[in-house]
């Protein structure tokens, strides 16, 4: 785990909207479990991908148990019956609800457009994930907003709404972290920067 983000995340008071996130992912992370255990307890939260995982919910369950014995935030990304099913969050793509089940407690989403940030908080999203914030390993080959077009793009959904919360995803470590402007990063999620090594 990069220490230094890890550091820039116990910044602060602890909130029910926590500063790390760790985004779950098949391919880079295919087994999440031991770097969810060893992020801090009562200080960041998972948000379950691993989309074509045949075994999901089993993994979901597994983690469900992790992140309530160490007080982390669990969301499930796409999927309403699985996240109702652990007493989970749900994480919108796009600010889109996926399918006519709506439930109640926390919900993030991801933004990669100026239309997904105004979608997730028409959504009700308490945070949203605005991204490529940085060149990623998870899209190969594709430029990230840099931080001057993430700093745009954040001010235009900070703009008046102190009900959401504005999070960096995409190329997020200890150090692109402080590329970015303090005032608009209420939070960051990564892969590789939280996974334990």
């Amino acid at each position: 785990m990069d220490q230094k983000l890890l550091a820039w995340g116990m910044r602060g008071r602890a909130t029910t909207l926590p500063r790390l996130w760790l985004f779950t992912d098949q391919a880079r992370l295919p087994d999440p479990r031991a770097s969810v255990s060893r992020l801090p307890r009562g200080r960041a939260g998972v948000v379950l991908r691993h989309d074509l995982d045949p075994e999901r919910a089993a993994l979901g369950r597994q983690l469900a148990v992790i992140c309530r014995a160490r007080r982390l935030v669990l969301v499930v990304a796409g999927d309403v019956r699985l996240a109702a099913a652990l007493r989970a969050g749900v994480h919108l793509r796009g600010g889109r609800w996926p399918g006519p089940l709506r439930r109640g407690g926390m919900v993030t989403s991801s933004a990669h457009s100026i239309p997904d940030l105004r979608r997730a908080r028409a959504a009700g999203a308490m945070l949203v994930f605005l991204s490529p914030a940085f060149a990623t390993a998870s899209h190969a080959g594709a430029g990230g907003l840099g931080p001057l077009r993430w700093a745009a793009m954040a001010r235009t959904a900070d703009a008046g709404a102190a009900d959401i919360g504005i999070a960096a995803l995409g190329g997020v470590d200890g150090r692109t972290v402080t590329r970015l402007p303090v005032r608009l990063v209420d939070a960051v999620g990564a892969i590789g920067a939280l996974a334990s090594g």
